[in-house]
């Protein structure tokens, strides 16, 4: 169980770029005289040229914005793989409604803490400050910086599917973080007024009516400035977070106190978050905590932690998501968690933590302790899903009450590996945990999996039965299949413009590597 505490020191490093010329190809000579009287031959069609990155060159300034400080010009970042560019240093605190537009040549630079608007209160209402962030567009960052959007205050950073917005490092600008990279800058948090049930005070929230509890609010610790979030408002907007990528992110300065590539702190439903790729966050993929989210289109890749963290009160609804780990680190795919079960007796916080997913596709790596986990009294909801497990179980559950609120698993597929499907913990044997996991329809975890390219549905998948999905939530669609990619074409047209390839999961994606940036026209 984690507390939303984070405190970032990264580091980056600078190593020599170098280049290689053309092969060249040469013919040996003759000695002689011979004739030959044949007519001229046709001449040899001109080989194509090999393709180049095309290369920018840096913006002529940077924009004008109207928060205090502006737009700091730091001059440039030369001789990159993809050319040269202008940098523009964000402020510290963006204190007017602003927009960071799409130049060519111009990467904003996140200098330490970045903050939307000031905290505006648990009861508050409205939006003070909007940071509006456009297409293309490519945000980086080193050593201790991330950007947070506080309570009261919105973020519209709307990339599209040619597009995407990208948030990375300062390495992956100079070309030499590889597909191990991680933990060279922090991430980005979002904040909003809807409930929480784990208490800045130290206590927990067990009112009926979490609403009527004005004290219950999170902090966003580990920072000299104290940044709280949560409020009564479960329809709080913290604004749109569309097409987004977050590369190489996330930091742990110590146990319990880290950022990961996107961090939500009592985000109301009335934020839209769809279309995010989380790319080898050092900590977890994604952490929801508490807030009332609806989203759709994620791929969590190569997470060293969690892909997916969800706790102290959050109520998630998440469809259509790919989860891989690289083969060297990584823990669970789902943690689950309500308040910290070493504190008190789970079950009483309001409200209760709740985490429903729909159609998706999670491959593990050999080693990881789970693939999911549940504790604390959450509920879980699983539908339609490929799980290719690890080498241990593929879930655990702990604690009578997680036991009690499990909202059920239908249409799921795994290979569990040794018959270890299940086990439970804290008071729930493994026959209570297995017989639960295994009370849904159209379940098979001793599945032979048929995946292609790691997430794409083969035969084995493709013959299943699909769940019904929208009896349990209407926010998810009724769909005939499993798995989160029913076919190649399906894995181009919901991810593959806006995602990047790596060795962990090729997307065929036309923006390129994660390793490195792409170039659109003017």
């Amino acid at each position: 169980m984690k507390n939303i505490q984070r405190t970032l020191i990264l580091g980056c490093s600078l190593v020599a770029l170098a280049g290689c010329g053309a092969d060249e190809i040469v013919s040996p000579g003759t000695s002689g005289d011979i004739i030959i009287n044949n007519p001229p031959p046709t001449p040899a069609p001109t080989p194509t040229p090999t393709p180049t990155q095309a290369q920018v060159t840096p913006a002529a300034g940077c924009p004008t914005i109207a928060s205090t400080g502006g737009l700091v010009d730091a001059g440039t970042i030369d001789n990159t793989p993809t050319g040269s560019y202008r940098v523009c240093r964000l402020p510290a605190r963006f204190t007017a409604s602003d927009t960071l537009p799409f130049i060519r040549g111009l990467l904003y630079e996140i200098p330490g803490r970045v903050e939307v608007g000031a905290d505006r209160g648990f009861a508050s209402t409205g939006t003070t400050v909007t940071l509006t962030i456009n297409p293309g567009v490519i945000l980086f960052a080193q050593q201790d910086s991330y950007l947070v959007v506080n309570r009261g205050n919105a973020i519209q950073s709307n990339g599209t599917a040619d597009r995407p917005i990208i948030w990375t490092s300062r390495d992956n600008v100079l070309g030499v973080a590889d597909d191990n990279s991680q933990q060279q800058w922090g991430g980005v948090v979002l904040l909003g007024r809807a409930p929480h049930s784990d208490c800045s005070t130290g206590v927990f929230n067990t009112t009926a009516n979490p609403n009527a509890n004005p004290t219950c609010e999170g902090r966003l610790e580990g920072a000299a400035i104290a940044t709280p979030f949560g409020g009564a408002n479960r329809e709080d907007s913290s604004g749109s977070f569309r097409f987004n990528q977050i590369r190489f992110s996330g930091f742990e300065l110590a146990p319990n106190n880290e950022l990961q590539a996107l961090t939500t702190g009592g985000a109301g439903s009335g934020t839209v978050i769809e279309n995010l790729l989380s790319f080898n966050s050092s900590d977890d993929g994604v952490e929801f905590f508490g807030g009332v989210l609806n989203m759709r289109n994620f791929a969590v890749i190569g997470a060293s932690d969690d892909s997916l963290d969800v706790d102290t009160g959050a109520d998630i609804t998440l469809d259509t998501v790919i989860a891989v780990q690289r083969s060297n680190t990584g823990d669970r795919i789902i943690e689950l968690d309500s308040p910290n079960v070493s504190d008190r007796t789970p079950s009483n916080a309001i409200p209760q933590t709740r985490f429903q997913v729909n159609n998706f596709t999670f491959v593990a790596r050999a080693g990881t302790p789970q693939v999911i986990q549940a504790r604390g009294g959450a509920a879980l909801g699983l539908t339609n899903g490929v799980i290719r497990a690890g080498t241990n179980h593929c879930f655990q559950i702990d604690e009578p009450t997680t036991l009690a609120a499990l909202i059920g698993v239908d249409s799921v597929v795994g290979n569990c590996p040794d018959g270890n499907v299940a086990r439970g913990g804290g008071g729930v044997t493994n026959d209570q945990a297995l017989a639960a996991i295994n009370g849904g329809t159209n379940n098979n975890f001793a599945f032979t999996i048929t995946l292609t390219n790691n997430v794409v549905n083969g035969a084995g998948e493709t013959g299943r039965t699909a769940f019904n999905a929208n009896t349990r939530s209407t926010f998810f669609p009724t769909r005939a299949f499993i798995g989160a990619i029913e076919n190649d074409a399906a894995l181009t047209s919901i991810f593959g413009n806006w995602t990047c390839n790596s060795s962990i999961q090729n997307f065929g994606s036309t923006n390129g590597n994660c390793t490195s940036l792409p170039v659109y026209p003017a």
